[in-house]
């Protein structure tokens, strides 16, 4: 496949650090995938800033704790993030063949899944453990990001979830995109998410919880505001990005989700708010 004379870079990153030998090629496809490895660094930095926040005494958590919570987690990112995603983007689909959702080595994982199922396995944990859901979800929100981070930097090397097309001079030619043969380059939107979902966020949240008393005076505000900055950034690159899925009321998919993420942080704060208040009356 030929491309016309462009200056932009033409995407041919490998979605596999490490390929199957060919003794396995029965097996069709397969290896250790960047996109597995993202997850698994996500994982391991909120292993170890929980670890920091005990250490520091910030949060309760010790070693076999921070495990348990890790647990459900995983639990509520994994299966919240697939169920979302055929719930949301292939819905259609999911009614006509239930098994995609177990197809997991054809991709898909929707974020907004993953945020509901993240928020079940807080209140699952909160309730296992017998402690209030607020202060769980205080801690978790603020390990969340560097999760979002890495794999939005994996959907770049997948080359997948490509921008809207772009004259600029860092646009990247997908070759799985439309319009490639034609030179028609497209934002690098998965690097605008690693950078708005992802590192924005990250630094937000880490300034409310070293910075500031809002954990302690306001237990549970802390992860409404999350919710909030998250739709924020959301919201934002989706006007980079190119729809995926067919609009909702002329807003992409991502944008639409978002806003109920803005509600229920909204609602989340307002609850807090209150709680504090009444705790301290």
């Amino acid at each position: 496949m030929k491309v016309t004379a462009s200056n932009y870079w033409v995407h041919d990153l490998d979605p596999f650090l490490w390929k199957f030998p060919d003794s396995f090629s029965h097996l069709g496809p397969g290896g250790i995938r960047w996109y597995g490895i993202a997850y698994l660094a996500g994982f391991i930095c909120a292993f170890f800033l929980l670890k920091q926040y005990h250490r520091r005494k910030r949060s309760p958590y010790d070693s076999e704790q921070i495990m348990n919570l890790m647990t459900f987690m995983v639990l509520g990112v994994l299966l919240g993030g697939r169920v979302g995603y055929a719930l949301l983007y292939r819905w259609g689909e999911l009614i006509e063949d239930p098994l995609i959702l177990l197809r997991v080595w054809e991709g898909g994982m929707a974020s907004h899944g993953g945020f509901i199922g993240v928020c079940i396995a807080v209140f699952w944990y909160a309730r296992h453990s017998k402690q209030s859901p607020f202060p769980i979800g205080d801690i978790i929100v603020s390990v969340v990001p560097p999760g979002l981070f890495f794999g939005r930097i994996a959907n770049f090397i997948n080359g997948e979830l490509w921008g809207r097309t772009t004259e600029v001079s860092w646009g990247v030619l997908f070759p799985k995109a439309p319009g490639f043969i034609e030179g028609m380059a497209r934002h690098p939107s998965q690097l605008y998410a690693a950078t708005l979902e992802g590192l924005c966020t990250f630094v937000f949240v880490q300034l409310r919880f070293w910075k500031s008393d809002v954990t302690q005076r306001v237990p549970g505000r802390l992860a409404g505001e999350f919710l909030i900055a998250y739709a924020v950034a959301r919201i934002i690159n989706e006007f980079f990005r190119q729809p995926d899925a067919s609009l909702i009321m002329g807003m992409s998919r991502g944008q639409f989700y978002s806003l109920f993420l803005v509600l229920a942080g909204a609602i989340l704060v307002r609850i807090a708010e209150a709680r504090a208040k009444k705790l301290r009356s």
